[in-house]
């Protein structure tokens, strides 16, 4: 079918929604629009989907969001797996309607669809999938994209995003079902009184938080001072609830950013790990003077920081270095107070900081290093489950702000790193030390490592094929040197055997101590250089990185 075609029958089928009409109608004359819009369906993963709102099947709206959930429901009743569903949204526009819209088609497919009753965080969506049984998951989030974007990420059975094999399987459902005709679909309110859309109940939540709760290695945060920001996304709920167990009186959220609201006004681009969404908090930070500013994500499964600098001002900490901090709080605290397991087990991933090994060796603990995504991390957990010895886990991050130390979701938790972040900063300040002195003299034992992270943007189709063009070339044609330094060994994780599921990702290491990892994003039309160095001190590892961020920027 023409690009046309397919414009001519979305204008007369996708009436449901007006802004898609409306949209249609105003692009209808622009080629390269029109294409951009058709020339593909969304791409689904094991990520879900993820992509601009708008019309059209390369586009986040309702008739992508029935097709995927049709292909889920089509996969889930071909397998053994519980027929239900738990469904969670967050703040982002139209979040709400799709959450809605995938529990009516589940339950048309004799699904039931167990649906929170507002928006809550990721984590409390891979918590409600093991809570209430459920074969799988869905959670409408774009996570930190900026706010023109909406996402549909799904779970398996045992709370992490699904696997590869099971990703798969529901888009080869996907492409057999029409997004008009294909699709059944349940009257809600029909579905609701027969029992097949149910409301989560609140006590799942308060489980979720007691949950969290549990995980404290248990010390004082009374006299925490602490500023707050859920960047208009779904964490403030779950956040103040466990804040308030935890014994936390001086808090301050931050106005502008408190209410949820998928526009993001004050912040277009809703991630912690960068300082423009953190501005507001930063602000209010001269006012208040906290211990800690936090911010989380919309989705409430990343977690960002800032702390006093010793000049007046606050710095960020980056989510390598909170990853370093929390692994060596929680293991230098289960050994003061006998906790640590047996042989215990700590997870990051292969892009994620080099420091983390001399600090999980100096503790007795073995590291796992994983592909990147969370739902690794958490495979690992289940792995250890499978062993019957799920308590060795300790603790997994990645350095895009992704922390657990727990078992009780196996993805990401902004909710628990909360409370570890809070614990973190309390105990130093008890030692006369702010989080920024405990990462200084965590240089000064283990080495003056430095990250550093290049993407490039590759829009629209022919951004796509560009894309593929260069990681291809990079394949066949590596680098010789980088940014001066001889590229001494490459591994490429799409053909090498590295033990790790194929993966479209290079490895170039230097001669002097320093790599560059190469990997197209999963979650967005991005190609990420990922930047590794250590130096002799601060100032040298600052300059063997700027000199490798010039390098690397030639391989773009």
């Amino acid at each position: 079918m023409t690009y046309e075609n397919q414009l001519a029958l979305w204008l007369e089928r996708a009436g449901e929604d007006p802004d898609l009409t409306a949209e249609l109608r105003e692009v209808q004359h622009d080629e390269k629009a029109v294409s951009d819009r058709f020339y593909r369906h969304l791409a689904f993963g094991t990520g879900g989907l993820r992509g601009v709102l708008g019309a059209g099947t390369n586009r986040m709206n309702l008739y992508t969001v029935r097709r995927a959930t049709q292909g889920l429901a089509d996969y889930l009743n071909a397998t053994d797996l519980p027929k239900s569903v738990a469904i969670a949204h967050d703040s982002r526009v139209k979040g709400d309607l799709f959450a809605r819209e995938a529990a009516r088609v589940l339950a048309a497919n004799g699904i039931t669809a167990h649906l929170y009753p507002r928006l809550e965080p990721t984590p409390a969506l891979s918590w409600a999938v093991r809570y209430l049984h459920c074969g799988a998951g869905i959670c409408v989030t774009a996570s930190h994209n900026p706010a023109q974007y909406n996402g549909y990420k799904v779970y398996g059975a045992d709370g992490c995003q699904i696997t590869p094999e099971a990703a798969e399987k529901v888009l080869a459902a996907m492409e057999k079902t029409d997004c008009f005709d294909g699709v059944k679909l349940a009257d809600y309110d029909a579905a609701a009184a027969e029992g097949k859309i149910q409301i989560i109940p609140d006590e799942c939540l308060d489980a979720f938080v007691d949950a969290v709760l549990a995980l404290r290695p248990g010390n004082d945060v009374s006299r925490l001072k602490l500023v707050y920001t859920p960047l208009n996304g779904s964490g403030l709920e779950c956040v103040k609830k466990l804040l308030a167990k935890m014994g936390v009186t001086e808090l301050t959220v931050v106005p502008s950013q408190e209410a949820p609201d998928g526009r993001f006004p004050t912040c277009p681009y809703p991630n912690p790990e960068i300082r423009e969404a953190m501005e507001e908090g930063l602000r209010l930070c001269g006012e208040v003077k906290p211990d800690l500013l936090i911010g989380t994500d919309p989705d409430c499964d990343r977690m960002g920081a800032a702390v006093p600098d010793g000049r007046g001002g606050y710095r960020l900490i980056t989510g390598n270095e909170m990853g370093v901090l929390l692994l060596d709080y929680l293991c230098r605290t289960r050994i003061a107070r006998s906790t640590m397991p047996p042989n215990p087990v700590a997870v990051t991933t292969i892009v994620s900081t080099d420091m983390a090994t001399p600090v999980a060796q100096s503790y007795g603990v073995e590291l796992r290093r994983t592909l990147t995504g969370f739902k690794y991390i958490g495979e690992q957990i289940g792995l250890l489950e499978e062993e019957g010895h799920a308590e060795r886990y300790l603790f997994g991050f990645e350095e895009s702000y992704g922390y657990l130390s727990g078992a009780h979701v196996r993805d990401k938790d902004a909710v628990n790193a909360v409370m570890l972040a809070c614990e973190c900063a309390a105990w130093y300040a008890g030692q006369g030390m702010t989080l920024l002195d405990a990462m200084n003299a965590l240089y000064e034992k283990f080495g003056f490592y430095r990250n550093g992270l290049l993407s490039r943007a590759f829009e629209g189709q022919d951004g796509m094929a560009a894309m593929d063009a260069l990681m291809k070339s990079l394949r066949t044609a590596p680098p010789a040197e980088i940014g001066g330094w001889k590229v001494s060994g490459t591994t490429d994780y799409l053909n090498d055997g590295t033990g790790l599921i194929p993966s479209d990702v290079l490895e170039f290491r230097l001669e002097d101590a320093g790599k560059v990892i190469v990997r197209p994003s999963g979650t967005e039309p991005k190609l990420k250089l990922y930047l590794s160095v250590r130096g002799s001190g601060e100032e040298d590892a600052a300059a063997r990185l700027e000199r490798l961020s010039k390098g690397a920027e030639a391989l773009l």
